[in-house]
């Protein structure tokens, strides 16, 4: 069952009253300054043998000063270029909402300097829940794809929506496939939200058995996807919990609560990575989850 927010807002509390070092850490060093590389060596079971690949995973953007302007993901970019991926995904919610004191960036500015990433097999994005969010008529009619699709589109960026493209290594290939997010829809009357996912499609795309590699904006996919086909997925949306103290986060915007909070997840021999993000959302606050460069090296084992 998900944790509140008022558990996320009651540790923001107590770390406030810890002393203004702690809230300068909390609120503006970590989000806006430290950026880490967390690095996967994984092996998995339906990753073939003599195929090492190294992928570069950038989720949750919020792009949006002071915290997350567009010198910052900039910097973001050329970090990624420098770690010379085979495969850069990026994994959603581009634009920060703004509020707390913070602007978002319009997602055409962010676009602009998000075309210079560089990777072999291409840059492939899918939406998060935000992306959904961020457009009105989409969100009245509950049909069609936002605009942030298009605008990716615009800037050379390969956008998957219930749809999976093949790159590889020359006659040795593998799919990238992305799902729909599970939270497009803002809440309905009873308190849920509506899903614009639909993974028999996602993966119905896929035409042949060469790997799969599965992009998810929420992390509660997992426990439908199908073990016998996907190789690694990979999800964003948690941002870590924002507040992480010795693994553990107080808020997790995840039904699953901790389960699926961060870092690198098996369940019957299937893989997940959680990124924890680069932004934030609902406070500009990170402790102890610092914005990351996700980086997973596939098949070195």
């Amino acid at each position: 069952m998900m944790t509140t927010r008022r558990a996320l807002l009651t540790t923001l509390g107590g770390l406030t009253v810890l002393g203004g070092a702690a809230g300068m850490y909390g609120f503006w060093i970590e989000p806006a300054y430290r950026l880490a590389i967390a690095e996967y060596r994984l092996d998995p079971p339906n990753w073939p043998a003599g195929r090492p690949i190294t992928l570069a995973a950038l989720a949750d953007l919020h792009a949006s000063e002071p915290q997350m302007p567009l010198e910052r993901v900039a910097e973001i970019v050329a970090a990624t270029n420098a770690l010379n991926p085979d495969l850069v995904v990026l994994l959603g919610d581009y634009r920060g909402a703004g509020g707390f004191g913070t602007r978002g960036i319009p997602v055409e500015e962010t676009a602009a300097v998000l075309r210079g990433l560089r990777a072999p097999h291409g840059v492939h994005a899918i939406l998060g829940n935000h992306d959904w969010w961020d457009d009105p008529q989409v969100q009245r009619l509950r049909r069609g794809v936002p605009r942030t699709a298009r605008v990716l589109a615009d800037a050379g960026i390969s956008v998957l929506h219930n749809a999976a493209v093949k790159t590889g290594f020359g006659g040795r290939g593998f799919w990238v496939a992305g799902s729909g997010s599970l939270w497009a829809f803002r809440e309905t009357d009873d308190g849920r939200f509506l899903g614009a996912n639909d993974l028999a499609r996602t993966l119905g795309a896929v035409q042949d058995q060469d790997p799969v590699i599965l992009l998810c904006h929420e992390p509660d996919i997992f426990p439908t996807v199908p073990a016998n086909r996907v190789a690694l997925t990979l999800c964003g949306h948690t941002h870590g919990g924002q507040v992480r103290l010795a693994g553990f986060s107080p808020y997790v915007p995840s039904r699953y609560g901790n389960r699926y909070a961060y870092g690198h997840v098996v369940e019957e021999a299937k893989h997940l990575v959680v990124s924890g993000g680069l932004g934030t959302s609902i406070l500009p606050v990170r402790v102890g989850v610092p914005p990351e460069i996700t980086l997973v090296r596939l098949g070195y084992g």
